[in-house]
C-alpha cells in the first residue's frame, strides 16, 4: 500500500473522502525522520507527524503490522504549548488510528492514546506504562511533560516521577509545537536532547520541533548545536501547487484597527472593550466566525461581557440574558464563546466540542473570544480576525487562523485587524514596539508574504547537565521542599498551580485528591490574588507524611508551580461562564459526579498494592514478578536484564520482616474475619469496602514488632528497605550487587538515591541506628524461595547509611551516585521501572486468578 492511500483512508471523515497528502506529509512518512519541520500554518503538521510515525511503526489498514522502522520510537510524545489544545489532539490522534484498526486500550496489542494532565487518574499506577512493548502516543501541555521528564512531575503521585521519567526518555520520540510559544520551555527541551545523546538511553529516542514562525538560534545552548539539525520544509515545487498556494497566498488584507487602547488605567481599558465589541459585532456576518485574541485572560473575560451587553441592547439577548427588547423572529445573535487557560477540564469539554464544530453557514455564526490559547494548533478558520499586538512570532500564528484554508479567496471578504495596546503584558515593551513596526508597511497576512521571524531568542535559564543529575533524587529537602523546576519550563508569570473546590460541609480527612475535571490551572498572581481574601480553613494542602489535609493560612502560603490546593467551593473564584475569576464570591458548582472514585495521594508508608483482594503467599508472589521480568527482558531485549530479573526475585523478602508480617494479618483479620494463616504472605486478601463492594486503597496500615514484651509501631516502614540489606547481606561482593540492591530498594519509588529517617518515627533502642521503619538488628526470618532456594535468617544492618566508608562498605549515597555515573539517569529509570512494572503485572495477574485462602 502507498502512503498517499493510506494517509488518505486515516484522514478520511463521514461522508467525505480523505485528502492526499502533501508532498512534504508523504518525505516525513517515507524518508528519515528530520529534526526541524518548518510548515506554515494550515497545512496539517499534527496528521502529518502522527501518520507518518504510525506508518514507520508498522501500522497499515486493519491492524495489520509490518516491521517497523528502526529509527522510529515505540512511544510518541506529543507536548503543546496550551492546555486547550490537549484534547483536540487526542480526539483527532483516535479518530485516524480508528480509521486504520490500530487505536485501543493499554494492554491491548495495538496504540494506546493517554493525556497526561494531573489530578488522581495520574496518582495511581499507569496502566499504558505497564505494557513498555506496546505503542502509545502520550499528550499533553509542557508543564506536564516537562516536569515528568525532569522527574519532578506536576499534579501527580511523586512515587510515579521515576516510571514516567523512564517512558517518556527511553524509546520515545517527542514532537514540540508550536515551539514560538514554549518560552523556557524551548531551551529545557533542547538541553534534555542534548543529554539523553550525551549520557545516553536504554532505547531508541528523537526529536522533533515543529513550527512556522522558528528561528533557529532560539533553540541555540551550551550542549545543543543546531548547525547539524535536518530541517524538511515545503520544496519550491510544492509551493506551486494548486492546494498549496490557496492556503500560502490566502486574501486576508491586514489593517491596523481603528479601535486601540493608547491610555493607562481601568477605565480607559473598559472604553477600549466596549468599542471592541461594538467593532466585532459591526464586522461579524451570520454563518461566519468572526475571531478576537487578547492577551490576558482578564481582558478576554471583560470583552464577553462587552459582547453580550451589546446583544442585549440590540434585543437580541445571549442565552441566560433576560431583556424586554423585542427580539426579530428571524434574527439570532451569534454564539459566543470564551477561551482561555483558565477553565476547569470539566468546562473545557463542552468547549472544546463547540469550538471543533462546523459554523452553520444557514446560522446566525458565532463570535470567539480568545487569549494565546487558541493562537496555535487549534482548527479553526475564522472570516474576520481581532489581535492585540503581540511578539512577532505568536502574531504569524493568530494570523493563521484567519482564512485558514483559502475558504474566503473567491468573495474576498476576509479581513485581520490588528489592535494598539498600551498593557503590555505578559509581553515585554521591546517585543510590541517591534511587533508593531514590522506591521506597519505589512498590507497582508498571508503567509507567502510574511516576512521571517528573525527577533533574538529571549533569556530564559539554562538546565545544566549537574542540575539535570540532581534532580534523579526525588528525596524531598528536610524541609518538606523539592527542587523548583518552573524556571526551565515556563515564563516566571506563565508558571500555575492547580485549584479545585470542593463542598467541604464536614470534616476535611477523608477528602480524596483531585479529579482531572476538577482541576483549573491558576497563574501565581492570580492565585494569590484569591487566597490574599480567604481565611484559614477555607484552603486546603495535602500533606501526605501526615496523611491529612493541612489547613494553612491563606494569606502567608507559600505558592509553587505544580502545586494542588482544595478549596471551599463558598469561597467562590470561579465560575463555569468565565473559568477562574478570583474576584467572584459566587460559590462554586461543585464537580462532584466522580469525586468518590477519587483517589489520595500516596503516602510515604502506604503499601495499597499489598492489601488486595486475595491473599497471596510470598514465595508464590516472588516467583510470578520474577517470571514477569524474564518476560520484559526478552520482549524488550533488554541489557543487564540479569539485574533486572535478579531484584525481581529478590524484591518483596522483606515482607518476611515482623512489621509487615504483623500488618497484613491485622489488614485480612479485619477484612476477612479470620486470619491469614501460616507461612509467609505478599498480599493480604479482603481489603473491600463494605458499602461499595470497591478495594480499599486509603486505610493506613500498621506495622507493629514486639519489643522488650511490648508492641511497638514502626512508623514508616518499608519492607523494600529490609529486602536491600537482606540482598547486600548475602551478594555485596558480587557483581552488580549495588545495581540489584538499587532496583529492588526503588521498586515503589520510595527509597530510592538516599537514605534517612523520617519525621515521626519510632528510634531505635540502645541508640541503634533506624530509617524508614527498620532498625538496625533486625532479623529478617528465613524464607525460601518457590523453587526450593533458600535465603537464611539475616540479621540486618544500617551502617551504609552514614556517610563514608564503614561496617558494611561505601555508604548508600556513594554506591546510588556510583550507579547514576556508571549508567546514567536514563538507563537506571529505566532499569528501576522494568522492575516495578513486573511487580504491577504480576499482582494484577494474581488477583485476576482469584489466587487466596
Amino acid at each position: 500500500m502507498e502512503f498517499k492511500a493510506y494517509f488518505s483512508e486515516a484522514s478520511a471523515t463521514p461522508g467525505r473522502a480523505g485528502d492526499p497528502p502533501f508532498p512534504y506529509r508523504e518525505r516525513l512518512a517515507l524518508e528519515p525522520w528530520p529534526d526541524l519541520l518548518e510548515v506554515p500554518t494550515g497545512l496539517g503538521k499534527t496528521a502529518a507527524v502522527v501518520l507518518a510515525w504510525a506508518w514507520k511503526r508498522g501500522w497499515r489498514p486493519g491492524g495489520r503490522r509490518v516491521s517497523p522502522s528502526a529509527d522510529t520510537p515505540r512511544r510518541l510524545v506529543y507536548c503543546l504549548p496550551m492546555r486547550v489544545l490537549v484534547e483536540q489532539t487526542q480526539r483527532e490522534c483516535k479518530r485516524w488510528l480508528r480509521k486504520l484498526g490500530a487505536n485501543g486500550d493499554a494492554g491491548q496489542g495495538r496504540v494506546s492514546v493517554q493525556v497526561l494532565m494531573g489530578g488522581s487518574e495520574d496518582l495511581k499506577e499507569p496502566v499504558w506504562a505497564e505494557h513498555p512493548e506496546e505503542d502509545h502516543i502520550l499528550i499533553g501541555t509542557q508543564d506536564m511533560l516537562l516536569s515528568r521528564a525532569l522527574m519532578r512531575g506536576y499534579g501527580m503521585s511523586r512515587y510515579q516521577w521515576p516510571v514516567h521519567f523512564a517512558m517518556l526518555h527511553n524509546d520515545a520520540m517527542w514532537v514540540f509545537d508550536e515551539v514560538q510559544l514554549m518560552g523556557p520551555g524551548l531551551i529545557t527541551s533542547a538541553q534534555m536532547d542534548a543529554f539523553r545523546r550525551s549520557l545516553g538511553c536504554a532505547t531508541n529516542r528523537r526529536s522533533l520541533w515543529m513550527s512556522a514562525t522558528l528561528n533557529h538560534d532560539w533553540m541555540q545552548t551550551v550542549d545543543f548545536d543546531t548547525a547539524s539539525l535536518a530541517v524538511l520544509g515545503l520544496s519550491e515545487t510544492e509551493k506551486q501547487c494548486k492546494e498549496v498556494r490557496k492556503r500560502r497566498e490566502s486574501v486576508k488584507p491586514l489593517l491596523p484597527s481603528p479601535v486601540s487602547w493608547t491610555t493607562a488605567g481601568k477605565p480607559a481599558a473598559l472604553s477600549y472593550l466596549a468599542a471592541l465589541a461594538e467593532k466585532m459585532a459591526a464586522a461579524h456576518r451570520p454563518g461566519s466566525t468572526t475571531l478576537a485574541i487578547l492577551n490576558t485572560v482578564e481582558r478576554a473575560q471583560e470583552l464577553r461581557a462587552q459582547l453580550e451587553k451589546h446583544y442585549a441592547l440590540l434585543g437580541k439577548p445571549m442565552k441566560g440574558v433576560e431583556t424586554a427588547a423585542p427580539v426579530a423572529a428571524a434574527v439570532k445573535p451569534p454564539e459566543i464563546l470564551l477561551i482561555h487557560s483558565r477553565f476547569r477540564a470539566h468546562e473545557r469539554a463542552e468547549q472544546s466540542t463547540k469550538l471543533s464544530a462546523p459554523t452553520d453557514v444557514a446560522g446566525p455564526g458565532r463570535i470567539i473570544v480568545a487569549t494565546q490559547a487558541i493562537e496555535a494548533g487549534v482548527d479553526i478558520s475564522a472570516r474576520v480576525l481581532f489581535t492585540e499586538l503581540a511578539p512577532y512570532a505568536s502574531l504569524v500564528q493568530r494570523f493563521g487562523r484567519c482564512n485558514r484554508y483559502g475558504e474566503f479567496n473567491e468573495t474576498a471578504d476576509a479581513q485581520v485587524f490588528w489592535l494598539d495596546i498600551s498593557d503590555f503584558k505578559p509581553y515585554t515593551a521591546e517585543q510590541i514596539d517591534a511587533a508593531r513596526a514590522q506591521l506597519v508597511p505589512l498590507s497582508s497576512a498571508a503567509p507567502a508574504t510574511l516576512p521571517p521571524v528573525t527577533a533574538k531568542a529571549p533569556l530564559h535559564a539554562v538546565l545544566r547537565r549537574k542540575d539535570f543529575l540532581d534532580l534523579f533524587n526525588t528525596e524531598a529537602d528536610l524541609s518538606g521542599f523539592d527542587v523548583d523546576i518552573a524556571q526551565y519550563i515556563r515564563d516566571a508569570d506563565d508558571a500555575d498551580v492547580f485549584l479545585f473546590w470542593r463542598a467541604l460541609d464536614g470534616a476535611t480527612e477523608d477528602q480524596p485528591a483531585a479529579l482531572r475535571d476538577e482541576l483549573c490551572r491558576a497563574g501565581l498572581g492570580a492565585a494569590k490574588k484569591l487566597l490574599d481574601r480567604l481565611e484559614t480553613g477555607e484552603i486546603m494542602v495535602r500533606d501526605t507524611l501526615a496523611r491529612k489535609w493541612a489547613t494553612p493560612n491563606p494569606k502567608g502560603l507559600r505558592l509553587r508551580p505544580g502545586m494542588t490546593l482544595m478549596l471551599k467551593a463558598s469561597v467562590g473564584g470561579y465560575t463555569p461562564q468565565l473559568g477562574l475569576a478570583p474576584e467572584s464570591k459566587a460559590p462554586v458548582p461543585v464537580v462532584s459526579a466522580l469525586v468518590k472514585e477519587s483517589l489520595n495521594e500516596e503516602a510515604i508508608d502506604d503499601d495499597h498494592r499489598s492489601l488486595q483482594r486475595f491473599a497471596v503467599p510470598l514465595p508464590r508472589h516472588l516467583a510470578d514478578v520474577e517470571s514477569e521480568a524474564r518476560a520484559l527482558c526478552k520482549s524488550l531485549d533488554v541489557a543487564l536484564g540479569t539485574a533486572v530479573i535478579g531484584a525481581a526475585r529478590w524484591h518483596d523478602v522483606g515482607k518476611a520482616h515482623e512489621a509487615f508480617d504483623t500488618m497484613l494479618r491485622a489488614a485480612h483479620l479485619q477484612g476477612c474475619g479470620h486470619d491469614l494463616g501460616a507461612g509467609q504472605w505478599a498480599k493480604s486478601g479482603c481489603d473491600v469496602d463494605p458499602q461499595t463492594g470497591a478495594l480499599r486503597k486509603t486505610r493506613r496500615p500498621r506495622y507493629a514488632t514486639q519489643t522488650g514484651g511490648k508492641e511497638v509501631t514502626r512508623l514508616h516502614f518499608r519492607h523494600e528497605l529490609a529486602s536491600a540489606l537482606a540482598w547486600l547481606a548475602h551478594h555485596d561482593d558480587k557483581p552488580d550487587a549495588n545495581l540489584i540492591a538499587y532496583l529492588i530498594a526503588a521498586h515503589h519509588g520510595k527509597l530510592r538515591m538516599s537514605l534517612r529517617a523520617l519525621p515521626g518515627e519510632t528510634e531505635a533502642p540502645d541508640q541503634r541506628l533506624f530509617a524508614r521503619g527498620v532498625w538496625a538488628g533486625d532479623v529478617l526470618p528465613e524464607v525460601r524461595f518457590e523453587d526450593g532456594q533458600t535465603v537464611p535468617q539475616t540479621p540486618l544492618q544500617l551502617d551504609l547509611m552514614q556517610l563514608g566508608e564503614g561496617a558494611q562498605g561505601p555508604s548508600w549515597t556513594t554506591r546510588t551516585q556510583g550507579l547514576l555515573k556508571e549508567h546514567g539517569p536514563f538507563r537506571l529509570a529505566w532499569l528501576e521501572s522494568l522492575v516495578r512494572i513486573a511487580d504491577w503485572r504480576a499482582t494484577r495477574a494474581e488477583q485476576e486468578a482469584g489466587r487466596h485462602v
